[in-house]
Protein backbone atom coordinates (compact mmCIF):
# COMPACT_ATOMS: atom_id res chain seq x y z
CA UNK A 1 0.00 0.00 0.00
CA UNK A 2 1.08 3.54 -0.68
CA UNK A 3 2.33 5.86 2.05
CA UNK A 4 1.12 9.08 0.37
CA UNK A 5 -0.69 11.47 2.71
CA UNK A 6 -4.47 11.79 2.36
CA UNK A 7 -5.84 15.26 2.94
CA UNK A 8 -9.17 15.39 4.72
CA UNK A 9 -11.29 17.52 6.94
CA UNK A 10 -11.55 16.94 10.67
CA UNK A 11 -15.17 15.86 10.12
CA UNK A 12 -14.06 13.29 7.55
CA UNK A 13 -11.38 11.95 9.90
CA UNK A 14 -13.89 11.68 12.76
CA UNK A 15 -16.39 9.87 10.51
CA UNK A 16 -13.72 7.35 9.48
CA UNK A 17 -12.89 6.73 13.15
CA UNK A 18 -16.60 6.17 13.92
CA UNK A 19 -16.90 3.75 11.02
CA UNK A 20 -13.80 1.87 12.17
CA UNK A 21 -15.15 1.60 15.72
CA UNK A 22 -18.50 0.31 14.40
CA UNK A 23 -16.79 -2.33 12.23
CA UNK A 24 -14.54 -3.49 15.08
CA UNK A 25 -17.31 -3.77 17.65
CA UNK A 26 -20.90 -3.91 16.46
CA UNK A 27 -20.29 -5.43 13.02
CA UNK A 28 -17.82 -8.05 14.29
CA UNK A 29 -20.34 -9.08 16.95
CA UNK A 30 -23.16 -9.35 14.39
CA UNK A 31 -21.02 -11.53 12.12
CA UNK A 32 -19.93 -13.67 15.06
CA UNK A 33 -23.56 -14.29 16.06
CA UNK A 34 -24.46 -15.13 12.46
CA UNK A 35 -21.51 -17.51 12.23
CA UNK A 36 -22.48 -19.12 15.55
CA UNK A 37 -26.01 -19.81 14.39
CA UNK A 38 -24.66 -21.29 11.14
CA UNK A 39 -22.32 -23.55 13.15
CA UNK A 40 -25.23 -24.67 15.32
CA UNK A 41 -27.10 -25.81 12.21
CA UNK A 42 -24.66 -28.71 11.71
CA UNK A 43 -22.83 -29.83 8.56
CA UNK A 44 -20.56 -26.97 7.43
CA UNK A 45 -19.56 -28.57 4.14
CA UNK A 46 -22.82 -27.53 2.52
CA UNK A 47 -23.81 -24.60 4.72
CA UNK A 48 -24.57 -21.52 2.63
CA UNK A 49 -25.15 -19.56 5.84
CA UNK A 50 -21.66 -20.39 7.13
CA UNK A 51 -20.08 -19.51 3.77
CA UNK A 52 -21.99 -16.21 3.79
CA UNK A 53 -20.82 -15.45 7.35
CA UNK A 54 -17.20 -16.16 6.40
CA UNK A 55 -17.51 -13.89 3.36
CA UNK A 56 -18.98 -11.09 5.51
CA UNK A 57 -16.19 -11.57 8.04
CA UNK A 58 -13.55 -11.36 5.32
CA UNK A 59 -15.09 -8.19 3.85
CA UNK A 60 -15.37 -6.59 7.29
CA UNK A 61 -11.75 -7.34 8.19
CA UNK A 62 -10.59 -6.03 4.81
CA UNK A 63 -12.52 -2.79 5.33
CA UNK A 64 -11.00 -2.43 8.83
CA UNK A 65 -7.47 -2.72 7.40
CA UNK A 66 -8.33 -0.22 4.64
CA UNK A 67 -9.71 2.38 7.09
CA UNK A 68 -6.80 1.93 9.51
CA UNK A 69 -4.41 2.56 6.62
CA UNK A 70 -6.35 5.69 5.59
CA UNK A 71 -6.27 7.01 9.15
CA UNK A 72 -2.51 6.41 9.40
CA UNK A 73 -1.98 8.45 6.23
CA UNK A 74 -4.48 11.20 7.09
CA UNK A 75 -3.42 14.80 7.03
CA UNK A 76 -6.11 16.99 8.54
CA UNK A 77 -6.19 20.32 6.77
CA UNK A 78 -7.37 23.40 8.64
CA UNK A 79 -9.61 25.94 6.98
CA UNK A 80 -8.06 28.63 4.82
CA UNK A 81 -7.69 31.62 7.15
CA UNK A 82 -7.16 33.98 4.21
CA UNK A 83 -10.84 33.73 3.26
CA UNK A 84 -10.14 31.76 0.10
CA UNK A 85 -11.70 28.45 -0.84
CA UNK A 86 -9.93 25.45 0.63
CA UNK A 87 -10.64 22.04 2.07
CA UNK A 88 -13.80 22.12 4.20
CA UNK A 89 -15.22 25.24 2.52
CA UNK A 90 -18.91 25.40 1.68
CA UNK A 91 -19.18 27.36 -1.53
CA UNK A 92 -22.23 28.83 -3.21
CA UNK A 93 -21.71 29.44 -6.93
CA UNK A 94 -23.85 30.64 -9.81
CA UNK A 95 -23.38 29.33 -13.33
CA UNK A 96 -23.75 31.31 -16.58
CA UNK A 97 -27.49 30.48 -16.71
CA UNK A 98 -28.03 31.86 -13.21
CA UNK A 99 -28.45 28.45 -11.58
CA UNK A 100 -27.02 28.36 -8.06
CA UNK A 101 -25.19 25.32 -6.73
CA UNK A 102 -23.69 24.62 -3.35
CA UNK A 103 -20.50 22.57 -3.02
CA UNK A 104 -18.42 21.50 -0.07
CA UNK A 105 -14.77 20.88 -0.84
CA UNK A 106 -13.59 17.66 0.82
CA UNK A 107 -10.78 15.13 0.58
CA UNK A 108 -10.96 12.30 -1.93
CA UNK A 109 -12.18 9.72 0.62
CA UNK A 110 -15.02 12.00 1.81
CA UNK A 111 -16.72 12.57 -1.56
CA UNK A 112 -20.52 12.37 -1.71
CA UNK A 113 -21.51 13.95 -5.01
CA UNK A 114 -25.25 13.49 -4.43
CA UNK A 115 -24.94 15.72 -1.35
CA UNK A 116 -22.65 18.31 -2.99
CA UNK A 117 -19.44 17.07 -1.32
CA UNK A 118 -16.84 17.23 -4.09
CA UNK A 119 -13.16 16.39 -4.04
CA UNK A 120 -10.55 19.11 -3.86
CA UNK A 121 -8.81 17.14 -6.64
CA UNK A 122 -11.84 17.20 -8.99
CA UNK A 123 -11.88 19.69 -11.89
CA UNK A 124 -14.35 21.95 -10.04
CA UNK A 125 -12.42 21.62 -6.77
CA UNK A 126 -9.12 22.51 -8.43
CA UNK A 127 -10.68 25.50 -10.21
CA UNK A 128 -12.30 26.82 -7.00
CA UNK A 129 -9.19 26.43 -4.81
CA UNK A 130 -8.01 29.77 -3.45
CA UNK A 131 -10.86 31.76 -5.02
CA UNK A 132 -12.91 34.26 -3.01
CA UNK A 133 -16.42 35.67 -3.04
CA UNK A 134 -16.96 37.59 -6.28
CA UNK A 135 -14.33 35.69 -8.28
CA UNK A 136 -15.22 34.05 -11.58
CA UNK A 137 -14.02 30.56 -12.40
CA UNK A 138 -13.80 28.65 -15.66
CA UNK A 139 -13.89 24.87 -15.31
CA UNK A 140 -13.00 22.42 -18.04
CA UNK A 141 -15.31 19.41 -17.67
CA UNK A 142 -15.61 16.30 -19.86
CA UNK A 143 -18.82 17.70 -21.40
CA UNK A 144 -17.41 21.16 -22.02
CA UNK A 145 -16.50 24.37 -20.26
CA UNK A 146 -18.53 25.87 -17.42
CA UNK A 147 -18.23 29.26 -15.81
CA UNK A 148 -19.11 29.97 -12.19
CA UNK A 149 -19.24 33.08 -10.07
CA UNK A 150 -18.42 32.52 -6.41
CA UNK A 151 -21.31 33.96 -4.36
CA UNK A 152 -20.17 32.94 -0.87
CA UNK A 153 -17.54 30.96 1.02
CA UNK A 154 -18.24 29.56 4.51
CA UNK A 155 -16.49 27.28 6.96
CA UNK A 156 -18.17 25.45 9.85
Amino acid sequence: MTKDRITMTQRGYDKLQETLQHLKTTRREQISEYMGSALADGDLRESAAYDEARMQQSENEGRIVEIEHQLERALIVAEDSSGGIGLGAKVLVKDAKGVQRKFELVGTYEVDVLNGRISDASPIGVALAGKRTGDSVTVQLPKGTMQFEVLSVEYD
